[in-house]
């Protein structure tokens, strides 16, 4: 059954980096736009960013800007969401998401056909 798997998450001080994998098993991404989400403990899934099948990126959440990054690796099966100057309101599962087509679908989670199962970020001193 195809489904997404991520990986890289853990605990980390205010300021520090985390590097989170995304891999596919059972497709490929090479025709799919990648979301990432993330959800904190009683608020609602937040888009964060997505990169389309032709590698243009989209940024949903400003607060992100210029310290997340998105890149594909292993070819067509892996994404890698680099966190970098992390704050405690970074503190959250985040999760990624792929969606069959040309273009990011939007900050939207049931606009995505493919979850992962999450995985914990935790910024704190």
């Amino acid at each position: 059954q195809a489904h997404l798997v991520e990986s890289g998450g853990g605990s980390v001080q205010p300021g520090g980096s985390l590097r989170l994998s995304c891999v596919a098993s059972g497709f490929t991404l090479d025709y799919y736009s990648v979301g990432w989400f993330r959800q904190a403990p009683g608020k609602e899934r937040e888009g964060l960013l997505c990169i389309s099948s032709s590698s243009d990126i989209t940024y949903y959440t400003d607060s992100v800007k210029g310290r997340f990054t998105i890149s594909r690796e292993n070819g067509k099966i892996a994404m890698l969401l680099q966190l970098n100057k992390l704050e405690p309101t970074d503190t959250a599962v985040y999760y990624c998401a792929a969606d069959y087509g040309f273009y990011c679908p939007g900050p939207v989670p049931h606009k995505y056909e493919y979850w992962g199962q999450g995985t914990q970020v935790t910024v704190s001193s």
